[in-house]
């Protein structure tokens, strides 16, 4: 996918801002690219911690990442503000696909576009469960078809 393409800010109903830190930096210069999933993380987690009670310590069903991935358009650098954009392009039974736009303050298009997929579990055992309906109730609201 070319930037062009990736969608604009508009077509994400939640942002998140994000500070870069020092650390993030590579020797190039510029952030990481492993970074960029700590960002996608840090977004999903903040928004289910507010908006759904999330408290991962403790909790007796968890989303665990099965599936990531991220696609790379134009460098970010530190010190500087980013906006991490949420969306939910698939709400399952027991599982939740959220698309992530990394986003520079007040460009259209992102800087890095990726995925991740959550699929609900019971801590004690590990085996897939329907999404609790306050997480559920958390997410609705950034499906985008």
């Amino acid at each position: 996918m070319k930037r062009e393409d990736a969608p604009g800010r508009d077509e994400f109903p939640l942002f998140r801002s994000i500070t870069t830190r020092w650390m993030d930096q590579d020797s190039y210069g510029h952030v990481n690219n492993v970074q960029y999933y700590s960002y996608f993380d840090t977004a999903v987690n903040q928004h289910l911690i507010e908006e759904a009670g999330l408290n991962p310590r403790s909790t007796d069903v968890v989303g665990m990442v099965v599936d990531t991935q991220c696609s790379f358009f134009h460098e970010l650098t530190f010190p500087e503000t980013v906006e991490a954009g949420i969306r939910v392009s698939k709400l399952g039974r027991s599982s939740i696909t959220y698309q992530i736009g990394i986003f520079r303050q007040g460009e259209d298009k992102p800087a890095a576009l990726g995925h991740f997929v959550h699929v609900y579990v019971e801590r004690a055992t590990m085996t897939p469960t329907p999404i609790p309906a306050h997480v559920r109730a958390a997410v609705e609201p950034l499906v985008v078809e």
